[in-house]
């Protein structure tokens, strides 16, 4: 299906199943972050999942690619975002298994039942300080930056809508892992599995994906490091097979 683009919109390829996907550079486009996501989550077939804070789709779109969930919803706050991701899932055939919601995730539990969800995935606004932002309601300055949800807002609506022994799935900064920690404790959503994104072999991490379940019992694995570059310019086989090349 042939959908039209407007004004500064682009379509991407995203190298699964022949998916493509609608973005505008002025606005928001995905980064790697909610790639190497995917990658790092993983499903059962018939299982529902939610993504919240989706943007233009992209987590809904490769994870329905990769895992073949049943049903996938993504809620967005910012209607231009939530109208692109509409439009992907239309262009890519896929409206009869992804549902893009225009939304506020801090009201999600008032549009979804509670314990709804098998699976909620999210690449959160890593940003605490709003310092240097000359548009605060800039669609740029809204996805990387805490203005219309925190963390804890994240970690409050998930503990509502997952299914007891659902999963939690989320990329976010190293920075920020004590208080991501001791929230998703507060919110009984036990951390079991971390990875930390080293951008070279000798660099500090600049990412972390972590996985929860609501109710687990305490005991977390920390899985090998994921390293995004060989040398300047050039991937590692690991990044390569996430991303389908």
């Amino acid at each position: 299906m042939e959908v039209r683009l407007k004004e500064m919109e682009r379509l991407d390829e995203l190298q699964r199943n022949g998916y493509r996907i609608i973005q505008n550079p002025e606005k928001f486009c995905f980064g790697m972050d909610a790639v190497l996501l995917t990658g790092f989550a993983g499903a059962k077939r018939g299982e529902q999942l939610l993504d919240l804070g989706t943007g233009t789709g992209i987590i809904p779109l490769l994870m329905e690619a990769k895992y073949h969930y049943s049903h996938l919803t993504g809620l967005e706050i910012q209607a231009e975002s939530a109208d692109m991701a509409a439009r992907s899932v239309m262009l890519n055939g896929l409206a009869d298994k992804i549902e893009i919601v225009t939304g506020d995730i801090r009201a999600a539990d008032r549009i979804f039942p509670s314990a709804s969800f098998d699976c909620i995935t999210c690449n959160p606004p890593y940003m605490i300080e709003k310092h240097g932002i000359t548009n605060p309601d800039g669609p740029k300055a809204i996805a990387r930056h805490e203005i219309l949800c925190t963390f804890e807002d994240v970690a409050m609506q998930t503990a509502k809508l997952l299914k007891p022994g659902g999963h939690f799935l989320l990329v976010h900064r190293p920075f920020r892992l004590a208080e991501i920690m001791a929230t998703l404790v507060r919110y009984k959503l036990e951390p079991k599995r971390m990875q930390m994104v080293y951008p070279y072999v000798d660099r500090e991490p600049n990412m972390v994906l972590l996985e929860a379940v609501r109710g687990g019992k305490p005991r977390m694995t920390v899985e090998k490091p994921l390293i995004i570059f060989r040398e300047p310019g050039v991937y590692t086989p690991e990044i390569c097979d996430i991303y389908g090349y």
